[in-house]
């Protein structure tokens, strides 16, 4: 039995049933793969099925505004994804008449869509002969191969494009892409492969040669760097100061409090006061109510630690700066990251 072969055989015996393998439909397939990049597929099941509830069809998310896609997004990151999806909905809509492409070119030409999720959708939804190579297909064809070249190089990436070329199964590229994705999701794992009921166990090279913890090889290292973000939650009687994100922000389109960026913890509010130079309120007239525990964000170059300081006009004012006011029952409503999400989610803004 060849490899393609033994590898779909396995897939049905120990595939997982998600909604998504379960339909042809492009656009509910395009749409799970958007919500997948990045995300485990526990986690983005429950949000796919919110967004096939609230936006069934194509044509009902272009027409849903900006901030309620984005506040349905919220707690799954990587912003960027869904303002590029109702991007790509919406030219959908107006410019192929809810006709979602049926090309790997036509797929590929929308945002945010890449190689992996341009031959994904065309195997998937069209059956069209296109390799998948995402994390998981690069590690099996590392381990099984042992493959040694970088992953993150460009000749790796030639390299392993080319392999997972041959290797696909042009009579079944949908089935054979599943099949490879969930072996190396279930069976051939990060950590602790089940490498004794494997399939391929006599035929891998890492595992004969024991280097199956140093494949797939990656050669640049990502640093991260630490951030101290001190926001102001700022009550004027029953009301919340907010602010949109705007420009080339990871948090583009979200809402946050207005917000004091420092070089270290800052442990009372006369240092803040001192650090603050676009002095975004008048010191004099608040009371400080609380200021929260130290909240941790990791994200992929940098580590966030915030601290909410809950702070009470003793008269009324505005803000320096793009802010609006919005009552406290209404805050719940607004997309934001989630970082403000956990800190909401810990206290009691309501007026009632």
């Amino acid at each position: 039995m060849d490899f393609s072969a033994q590898l779909i055989t396995w897939y049905k015996e120990n595939k997982r049933d998600l909604p998504w393998r379960n339909t042809s439909n492009p656009y509910l397939i395009w749409l799970s793969e958007i919500i997948l990049q990045q995300t485990r597929v526990d986690q983005g099941l429950s949000y796919y099925e919110k967004f096939i509830s609230h936006y069934p069809t194509i044509d009902l998310l272009a027409e849903a505004n900006e901030e309620e896609v984005l506040k349905l997004w919220q707690g799954l990151g990587y912003y960027s994804r869904a303002r590029n999806l109702h991007a790509s909905a919406k030219i959908v809509s107006q410019n192929f008449n809810n006709i979602f492409p049926s090309t790997h070119k036509g797929i590929l030409d929308l945002k945010g869509v890449g190689e992996y999720t341009a031959a994904a959708i065309s195997s998937f939804a069209y059956q069209l002969p296109y390799a998948v190579v995402d994390g998981n297909v690069y590690r099996v064809l590392a381990r099984l191969f042992g493959i040694h070249t970088a992953i993150d190089s460009n000749e790796g990436k030639k390299a392993f494009k080319d392999l997972a070329d041959e290797l696909l199964d042009t009579n079944n590229p949908d089935i054979y892409n599943q099949a490879i994705m969930e072996f190396g999701a279930l069976q051939c794992k990060p950590k602790n492969p089940n490498c004794e009921a494997c399939p391929f166990r006599l035929k891998c090279i890492a595992f004969r040669e024991e280097t199956i913890a140093v494949l797939p090889f990656k050669a640049k290292k990502i640093k991260q760097r630490n951030r101290y973000f001190n926001y102001l939650v700022i009550e004027n009687e029953d009301l919340i100061f907010l602010k949109k994100r705007g420009g080339n922000d990871i948090w583009q389109g979200l809402f946050d409090f207005p917000l004091i960026e420092t070089s270290k913890e800052i442990e009372d509010l006369e240092q803040l006061a001192i650090i603050d130079v676009d002095k975004q309120l008048s010191y004099d007239n608040i009371v400080l109510k609380t200021v929260s525990e130290e909240y941790k964000h990791i994200l992929s170059h940098q580590k966030i630690y915030a601290k909410f300081w809950r702070i009470k006009l003793t008269k009324t004012a505005t803000l320096k700066g793009n802010y609006i006011a919005v009552y406290m029952d209404d805050l719940y409503n607004y997309p934001v990251p989630k970082l403000i999400d956990n800190y909401l989610n810990s206290t009691n803004f309501s007026t009632t």
